[in-house]
């Protein structure tokens, strides 16, 4: 279970992670996420919320410390109607699970869901209402579901740390 954090269109990579504190280690660029639109999103969000927004979610530089920064804090899913591409594949890469909603307008900021990511349903507590959404298919899920490229690769190669086999 997690709380909705909703956002609308057009949300850019320098408003999820500042480019004016990426010389700081990912603990204090986690405390200017989002603060242009939601100043205190680093002190409220906690692990496992979703954010929900509109269209072209991760506009902007191809910066990985975006969706870096979004796991770090706690975000589980991010849902949105459409996602910039490049944002699209480094929250694939690093293990940020995402996907596509028709109408992003169904939840309200503060409510709480459940996920299921295998059904690709999110299941809003107060009514049980289930809305649907668009997970990646294909190589795209089996990285997610290894956590990312880096241990997705390694367990291809059959690399991986003996703590994660």
């Amino acid at each position: 279970m997690g709380r909705i954090f909703v956002f609308g269109d057009d949300i850019d990579t320098d408003v999820i992670a500042p480019g004016g504190y990426l010389h700081l280690k990912i603990e204090d660029v986690k405390k200017h996420c989002m603060e242009a639109i939601y100043p205190d999103f680093w002190k409220e969000v906690s692990k496992g919320d979703v954010i929900i927004a509109g269209k072209n979610f991760g506009t902007g530089s191809s910066r990985e410390q975006a969706p870096v920064v979004l796991m770090e804090l706690g975000i589980s899913l991010i849902l949105a109607r459409s996602f910039a591409r490049i944002f699209f594949r480094n929250a694939v890469n690093v293990g940020l699970p995402i996907g596509t909603i028709a109408d992003p307008s169904e939840f309200k900021a503060g409510d709480i869901a459940e996920i299921d990511l295998e059904k690709g349903v999110l299941i809003r507590a107060a009514d049980h209402k289930e809305i649907n959404f668009k997970a990646p298919s294909g190589a795209l899920a089996d990285i997610l579901s290894e956590g990312g490229i880096i241990p997705y690769t390694l367990k291809k190669l059959g690399k991986l740390p003996d703590d994660k086999r």
